[in-house]
Order: C-alpha cells, then structure tokens, then sequence
C-alpha cells in the first residue's frame, strides 16, 4: 500500500520537518541564478529594480524569466533525493509508487487525456469569446519556449508531486496512522502554496476552490491507484500545454504562447466548472481503466 510504504518506527515526524526545511532550503539555492541576474541588470546595466511581483514576472525575456523560475526544482529535485536517500533511509522510488518501477503507461496515458481536454477546451473558449484572446505566436520564441517547457515543466511538476503527493502524504500518514487527513492536509497545503501566485491577487481568494480542488483530485488519484503516475501525468499535462497555449499579464508564467488571454480577470463558472463537473469525471475514467474499488478503506481508512 501506497502510505505504508513510508510507515517506518525510525520515520519520526520531525524528521519530515527536517526533511522539509533542507528541501527548501536546496528550492532558495536553486533561485540564486535568478536572484544573480536580477542584481547584475539592476547595479551594472541601470534597470530598475522590481517593485511588485508584476514588476518582477515582466522583468527578464520571457523565455529567460521561465527558465530561471523553472531551474530552482532541478535544485529542489536534488534536494528531496537527498532526504529521501539519506535522511529517510528510502529508496525514491517509495514516494513515487507501490509497483517494482514507474509504469511509465500511466504516466503517459494521463498526460494524453488531459493534454486533449486542455486543447480542447482552450480552443473553445477562444472560439466563444474571440475578443479576450489575441494571437501571440512568434516562430524562433515559441521554439526556445518548446525546448524550455518541455525539459523543465515536468521536474517542476514531479518536484511538486513528490513533495506533495509522496513525501509530504506519507509524512502525515506516519504521524496519524489513518488515510484521509493526509489526503486534506496535503491538498489544503498544495492549494495555499499557490496563494502568492499573480492569479490569486487578479481574482480574489475564490481560486483557492481550483487549487485546493486541484490538490485534492491528485491526491485522490495517488491513493486510489496506489501511486503517483497518474497524478505526475496529469501535473505535467496541465501545466506544459497551459504554457505552450496561454499566457497572459498577469499569470505566473509569462511565456511565447500561441495565445494570449487579454480580458479583464475575473472567477467564474470556469473556476468552478472544472473542480465539481470535470475532475470526477476524470476520476470516473481512470477508477474504470485500472479497476478502483474499496474506495471508502483507500481514501479513509486507518493504517495499521
């Protein structure tokens, strides 16, 4: 069982907070890069320096903003193997999944079913609402932006996912020896993560019901499954084909898309909409393909 997997008498939970901190602390290694560069155009070439994040997202090109925001999880990646190796005692492989490797057909089949819908989906609200999108497709940048997303989106997303899905889960599991306040507590910490992020501040806390939503339908999926794959899949997906399609002026990702989103911000039905309809149709399919069952023991049982 997946949460099991961590269930260790020398796994105390302070060796999670521990763990945690060195994990962090490896993330703020991985920002000096970005932090060197933003000190070396603001004393040497007279730039201003940022005084708002707005400020700061449209300070570097953006091909180089995202590569810089996206290489401090190559560091944090470094930094959670290291916890998990040495601190934990654990191979990596028993935050990832249950089976004797990555079933890497999960993974993949994940990221088709909800890189379509993204596609899918943002093609149709560009088809009903023409004028909140422009074209914002440029040949060479979307190229770099292509090699760029495509090598460092999914260490961002598994970096997330191992932290949250694996580390963090099985850390709580350890502490409360049951399933679902694992599952709450670290849905609730992935959503409050994002409360910085550019959009919460354009449309007010309301997102939270997306984020939140969002770390609760990744949870779900890992337990149900007894592992991660589908959920880095799915992370992957979300986050790489939502860069290469849309970025806008306030988004956290300021990026050479196909399309740009210029209306005014607001939560609606598309915040909602997804998180009460979609995500457990979503779960319907996957709980169909893989066979789920027993999922009142899964998601609320107790660990013995």
């Amino acid at each position: 069982m997946f949460l099991e997997q961590g269930i260790d008498r020398n796994n105390k939970f302070w060796k999670y907070i521990l763990g945690l901190i060195f994990i962090v602390g490896f993330s703020f290694l991985g920002q000096m890069p970005m932090l060197g560069m933003l000190l070396f155009e603001t004393s040497f070439r007279g730039k201003k320096y940022p005084a708002t994040d707005e400020e700061l997202l449209h300070f570097f090109e953006p091909n180089l903003n995202l590569f810089l925001l996206l290489l401090s999880f190559v560091f944090t990646l470094g930094g959670i193997y290291y916890v998990v190796r040495f601190l934990h005692q654990q191979k990596i492989l028993s935050i990832v999944t249950t089976r004797k490797k990555i079933d890497w057909k999960r993974v993949s089949f994940s990221f088709l079913v909800w890189s379509i819908f993204t596609v899918i989906s943002t093609l149709l609200m560009c088809y009903l609402n023409p004028a909140d999108f422009k074209i914002n497709f440029q040949f060479i940048p979307f190229l770099i932006l292509v090699v760029i997303a495509t090598l460092l989106v999914p260490i961002q997303t598994s970096v997330e996912e191992l932290v949250f899905r694996g580390y963090l889960m099985q850390g709580f599991a350890n502490l409360f020896k049951n399933k679902w306040f694992p599952l709450l507590m670290t849905s609730s910490i992935f959503g409050l993560m994002h409360l910085f992020n550019p959009e919460v501040t354009k449309m007010g806390n309301i997102i939270m019901v997306y984020y939140i939503g969002t770390g609760l339908l990744l949870g779900i999926m890992t337990l149900m499954d007894e592992g991660m794959e589908l959920a880095l899949g799915f992370h992957a997906a979300n986050n790489l084909i939502g860069a290469l399609l849309v970025t806008s002026d306030w988004s956290a990702f300021q990026t050479y898309s196909v399309f740009k989103d210029v209306s005014e911000p607001e939560a609606g039905l598309d915040i909602i909409f997804p998180v009460v309809v979609i995500y457990p149709l979503l779960l319907i399919i996957f709980g169909l393909k893989y066979k789920w069952s027993d999922w009142k023991e899964k998601l609320t049982g107790s660990i013995v």
